[in-house]
């Protein structure tokens, strides 16, 4: 069963430039993940599967670590899943910055682990 969250928004302080680091961006998080199928298929009980806001929190916790990369917020995001859940397997993470500073019109920049 794959469990995921698509477009997480959140301002974050992600950057290589001191102004990214000052002002800040929004960025997209999106995350996903396989793990065997719970008993809630059958039980329609939240105890018995897992939690989207535990997955949230994850993913907001680790974005509000200010890093120059992101990949590397990403890899600190798998890893924060892979503790979390160790039966999770094929983990994705893709995070997008708006308006990214690169010499020229953009919407978002997307990095994909």
């Amino acid at each position: 069963m794959r469990i995921g969250l698509q477009d997480i928004e959140l301002q974050a302080n992600h950057g290589v430039f001191e102004e990214e680091k000052q002002t800040g961006n929004l960025f997209r998080v999106s995350v996903s993940f396989c793990v065997p199928e719970s008993k809630a298929v059958e039980t329609d009980c939240l105890c018995d599967t897992l939690n989207y806001g535990e997955i949230y929190n994850l993913v907001k916790q680790e974005m509000a670590i200010p890093s120059n990369l992101l990949e590397h917020v990403a890899g600190r995001i798998r890893n924060a899943i892979r503790t979390a859940f160790p039966e999770a397997s094929e983990i994705h993470v893709s995070i997008s910055k708006k308006n990214p500073p690169v010499g020229g019109k953009t919407a978002w920049a997307t990095i994909e682990l």
